[in-house]
């Protein structure tokens, strides 16, 4: 199961963390992504991490947005900074092949 949180209403360039407790698998295996989709748009991941720490980033966001795990507590976190209202979307985590079923996502809405 995973669960996402830490949505909510930001100005632009304001900064938010997004946090997503997994729980019911061996959470420090696998690697992690987090995705985002907007109305109308298909969903897309914004970054990785593997088991090992690696991380990786679309251009979209590279710089912006940091993504973390703390195995101790089967989390993944997303620090989101410098945040644009092209952000907006409800954003959610999973395996980088979108293996498990899909949390209820946490909504971030970027606007004055």
């Amino acid at each position: 199961q995973l669960v996402e949180s830490g949505g909510g209403l930001v100005q632009p360039e304001g900064s938010l963390r997004l946090s997503c407790a997994a729980s019911g698998i061996r959470f420090s295996i696998y690697s992690m992504a987090w995705y985002r989709q907007a109305p109308g748009k298909q969903r897309d991941l914004v970054a990785s991490i593997a088991s090992g720490g690696l991380t990786n980033y679309p251009d979209s966001v590279k710089g912006r947005f940091t993504i973390s795990r703390d195995n101790a507590k089967n989390t993944v976190y997303l620090q989101m900074n410098t945040l644009k209202p092209e952000d907006t979307a409800v954003y959610y985590c999973n395996h980088p092949d979108e293996r498990w079923p899909w949390g209820p996502g946490t909504q971030v809405t970027v606007s004055l």
